[in-house]
This record gives C-alpha cells, structure tokens and sequence, in this order.
C-alpha cells in the first residue's frame, strides 16, 4: 500500500472563505488570488470553490493559461505584470488585464504593436517600497499610459505593508488617495488583512484575499482563524508507523535533542520535511493524534516525526500503529489544529507550510 501521507483540499471550506470575504467586502468585486499554484492547493483543484468570484489574480503566464483552460471567461489580472515584451502577446491571446509598476512596463507598451488595447492596472508604491511608482511620480506615469493606444482602461492599485498589524493603513491610504484624486478608473487596495480588519475605508472597487480564502488568519498571533470565521482549506494528515516505549533519560530522533525526564511513551509518524513539514518545528509543536492534541518531540527528519503519546493515554485513547496523525487541519473527528499554529512554533508563516507541501505527497478533494 502507499505511504499514509495525504494532503486533502476542503472545498466546502474554500467555498465558506470566499463568502465571508463578500460579507466584508459588501459591494466591492473580489479578485481570488491564486497565485503559487493557488498557495500549494492546486489551481485545478480549486477552480469549483472559486468560480463563485468576479476574477482570478495571480503572476505566472502559465497559471493563468491553465485558468483559461478551465473554461474561465471572466477578468484573469497579473498581480507583478509582464516581464518582457513578448508577454504581452499572450495577455492579448488570453485575455489578461496586467500591473504596471515600472517604467520599463510602459516602454513594452508603448513599442507593443496589437490591434486590442490592454487594460492595466497601475500600481502605486504606498510604502511597501516594493513595486510600484512613488505618489510623486504616480500621476506622470497614468499621464504617460493614458497617452498610449496600446492601453485601454487603467484601474489603479496599491499594496499595504502593515495592513496586519498597529501601524494599519491610515497613511498608505491618505498617500494612494493624495495621489488619484481625480484620476478616472477603478481602485483595488485590500489584501487579505485589510478586508477584514479596515473592511470599510479600504474595499473600493475590487478587493484581492489571498490567505484569507484557504483558512488561515492574516494577523495571526493576535487573531486566529476562528475569529475571523475562517476554515481550513488543506489538511496534512498521515498515520503512525511505531511506537516506542521510553524510560526517563532516554533520547529521541537525531542529534538526541529531546530527552525524556520520565517514561513515556512516543508514537513514529510517517511524515517529514521531504513532504514539505518544517524541519526547524521543535518540540512543543502542537499535532493531533486520532483527534487529541498533543507534542512533536525530537527533531523533524526527512520522512519521520516522533509525537508524546502520553496525553492520549491519560485520556483513556490509547494510540498505536495506524492511529490517525493529523499535522495541521481537520481531523476525522472534527478537531480542527490550525495550520497558522504549526508554523508560528516553527517560526515561519502558514503561507509557507501550504506552498511547501511536497510533490511526493498524495493530493484528494473533499468536494464537502
């Protein structure tokens, strides 16, 4: 049989995402932004979850191919634009509105010979001091695209960098509003973070959730996923493959970096960072076993994780060979470990747990 490892894609939950994205975006259109292979869950899988929104962002020409190829008519935006001017060919071909956040963006527009007029969004630079023009040089590059015959609409565009935390999005959005005033065209501004935490000031024209569509809360510590309503999309789940009877002082895994300050008893799970599991989770990260929460102890290998059986056994639910692991999401039971969880004690983000979940590991869909 194959290895018990399983990635599995809720889509009853993507679906719940979305709706309560609407709910705070009121009257504003919503861009699922599905970029990364739609945050490791797979473009294709997720294309019935999504369909239910009003356009498709991303950033890889071959992912918005495959968008299209689905039977997708609606607007599919490029989030970073085109990276050469052959690019802008196929956005023709495919029907794709496109960022500009450079100069050298125009220049491709400006030399594109097409007999269809592109829609852009222009992209501002609102302190993120990634990409995108500065408000001071905002208005001479809409003058210049506006000029062209190659552009037809041009909406307008900002990214917040601390829509998640205290400093919010006062000061970006008084220099994005200081820099469009009176500038015709549609306006997207909210990330995942400012569609729910400055739902009002912030939903213009169209919104552009991201993490927010496959459970995972974009404020995490200060805010879980059940605050914000929010369920998960992907569960990793596996099984154990041992057990293993300790004694006080006895070690575990590599480099022997957990030592057992009295008998207990571990259980083998068969996953590791080969599967895309973080090889920097210490021990203490939170794991369900048959549903029960306990420990990963030791450190991670590349196909193995040793989890402390012993809150199950003083729960009376003894585990063993088989008994179901489950690393983040649901569990068969209905206990739910949030995804945002595992990768704060791992010291990264639940964005890079779902992009890293490995080709190896066996995909399903829970069509809910």
């Amino acid at each position: 049989m194959p290895r018990p490892i399983l990635a599995t894609i809720h889509l009853d939950a993507l679906r719940h995402n979305l709706a309560r994205v609407r709910r705070n975006a009121l009257d504003a259109r919503v861009w699922a932004v599905v970029k990364a292979d739609a945050y490791g869950h797979g473009i294709e899988r997720v294309f019935d979850a999504f369909r239910a929104a009003d356009g498709f962002a991303l950033l890889d020409l071959a992912e918005a191919a495959r968008v299209r190829a689905l039977g997708w008519r609606g607007p599919v935006l490029l989030l970073e634009g085109v990276f050469e001017a052959r690019d802008l060919e196929l956005c023709s071909r495919l029907d794709l509105w496109h960022a500009v956040h450079c100069d050298a963006q125009i220049d491709m527009l400006a030399a594109h010979k097409t007999q269809v007029p592109q829609r852009v969004f222009l992209k501002m630079n609102s302190g993120m001091n990634r990409l995108g023009f500065t408000p001071e040089r905002f208005r001479s590059a809409w003058t210049r695209l506006n000029a062209l015959p190659q552009v037809d609409e041009i909406s307008l565009m900002t990214h917040f960098s601390d829509a998640d935390g205290p400093r919010g999005v006062a000061e970006a959005m008084a220099a994005f509003a200081h820099a469009t005033q009176d500038l015709p065209g549609e306006r997207s501004v909210a990330n995942s973070a400012a569609v729910l935490r400055h739902a009002p000031e912030t939903r213009a024209d169209w919104v552009r959730p991201g993490i927010v569509l496959y459970g995972s809360a974009p404020d995490f510590p200060e805010h879980d996923a059940q605050h914000w309503q929010l369920q998960p999309g992907m569960t990793l789940s596996t099984r154990l493959i041992g057990v293993q009877a300790l004694q006080a002082g006895a070690s575990v895994g590599y480099g022997s970096t957990f030592v057992a300050d009295a008998p207990m008893t571990i259980g083998i799970a068969a996953v590791g960072y080969a599967d895309g599991y973080p090889r920097h989770a210490p021990t203490g990260t939170p794991v369900l076993v048959n549903g029960v929460r306990t420990r990963l102890v030791g450190r991670v290998s590349m196909d193995m994780v040793m989890v402390d059986l012993d809150p199950l056994l003083r729960a009376g639910q003894p585990a063993g060979f088989g008994s179901e692991v489950t690393l983040w999401g649901r569990a068969s039971g209905g206990a739910l470990l949030s995804i945002d969880e595992v990768a704060h004690a791992a010291g990264t983000v639940g964005y890079e747990l779902m992009c890293a979940v490995a080709p190896r590991v066996p995909v399903a869909v829970d069509e809910g």
